[in-house]
């Protein structure tokens, strides 16, 4: 078997995923990469900045070998956390010169939406409380050409048309010529749907939000681990990894929530 069929890609959420669960989960999550470091890629796929993800570098015993942020609207890629020239001519098309002025321009009819600040990639992000003044601005958003992203209840993301973390991952296996059939997603709320989008293997963590759960109902490339944050990543992992035919396949079951 060859080594490069044998390579696993494992493209991680962080909050409530790679980083969820307890301090035991997760260290022992970070042992089985350290250990098969040689046969893993990691990527890590978040709504945080790649600032932030790259501070994580000072903390983790594991690092990553490239980085999704900003819900997809930015790529760091290799040992440097380079930009890939393709992928950024695909989001700067997909973000006009006067995106944040229009964006503005609908948000200011709707206040109860507060602005998060220090925010980078091509996106808007805001806090609500309610989800119908979520709702609102979401008609709104995507009447003037942006996609509006409502997740864990908490947070409202203005992206543009097209680009979140699922379609900005897929470009990026592409461009880095690693192989979908040996992907593995993980994630737990709703912005991490587009991820089980793709149709490439995922787990959904136990700790998952509840519309995400209602959402990858039918989807048969979906594992919902009965286990949290970093323990429900690590169940499939070791599945996935050992698996020569895998795809649709964890621990002799099919990837779909009556597995549970």
């Amino acid at each position: 078997m060859s080594e490069i069929r044998r390579r696993t890609i494992l493209a991680t959420d962080l909050d409530g995923t790679f980083l969820g669960g307890s301090d035991a989960q997760r260290a022992t999550l970070y042992d089985w990469i350290a250990a098969h470091r040689d046969a893993l890629t990691l990527i890590f796929v978040s709504g945080r900045g790649l600032d932030f993800m790259q501070s994580l570098l000072k903390t983790l015993p594991v690092k990553p070998d490239h980085l999704i942020g900003n819900v997809g609207t930015s790529v760091a890629a290799g040992p440097h956390f380079a930009p890939i020239a393709p992928i950024e001519r695909w989001l700067d098309a997909s973000w006009p010169f006067d995106a944040e002025a229009r964006i503005d321009s609908v948000m200011r009819r709707h206040p109860r939406l507060r602005e998060q600040s220090g925010v980078g990639g091509r996106r808007r992000s805001y806090y609500f409380d309610d989800v119908a003044d979520a709702a609102a601005a979401r008609i709104e958003i995507e009447a003037l050409g942006f996609d509006a992203l409502i997740s864990d209840n908490l947070y409202f993301d203005v992206l543009p048309r097209g680009v979140q973390k699922g379609p900005t991952l897929l470009r990026t296996l592409d461009a880095l010529n690693l192989p979908p059939a040996r992907t593995l997603v993980a994630g737990d709320t709703l912005n991490d749907l587009s991820m089980f989008d793709t149709r490439l293997a995922g787990v959904a963590v136990a700790n998952r939000e509840p519309a995400l759960d209602a959402a990858i109902r039918d989807h048969a490339n979906v594992y919902c681990s009965p286990h949290p944050g970093a323990a429900g990543v690590l169940d499939a992992l070791t599945q996935f990894h050992e698996t020569e035919d895998f795809h649709g396949v964890i621990a002799g079951h099919r990837l779909s929530p009556a597995t549970l």
